[in-house]
């Protein structure tokens, strides 16, 4: 089962970065890794998110993985958009299933429309 979920993180088209509570990077998609290559891209797997991030940036992590903490309904939140790249970046808690807090991701949505023809295969 778990190739079927790691496969359809990989071929998502937006950036993808997991990461536990401790703030590690567990993995990146395809697409998050090509997205943060500036930043050390696939060798960023196993750093500390924070570090990434600017004081301001880390406290509103903070808050947000708390907040994920108060209650098994806190599961996502809209952090950002980039007005340049024209999306949307989301914060989503990971839970087991038991529904207990296990991590974080890191979810990118861009905003505009589809450019590929339907069905053109």
């Amino acid at each position: 089962m778990f190739d079927y979920f790691k496969s359809i993180i990989d071929q998502d088209r937006c950036a993808v970065v997991i990461c536990n509570l401790d703030h590690r990077i567990i993995y990146m998609n395809p697409a998050a890794v090509i997205n943060y290559e500036k930043y050390g891209g696939e060798a960023l797997v196993g750093q500390n998110l924070l570090n990434c991030h600017n004081e301001k940036s880390c406290e509103r992590i903070r808050q947000v993985v708390d907040w994920f903490s108060q209650s098994s309904d806190n599961n996502i939140i809209y952090t950002s958009h980039d007005a340049k790249r024209n999306k949307d970046i989301y914060m989503v808690a990971l839970r087991d299933k038991e529904g207990q807090l296990i991590g974080y991701y890191e979810k990118h949505e861009y905003r505009n429309p589809e450019t590929m023809k339907m069905y053109d295969m």
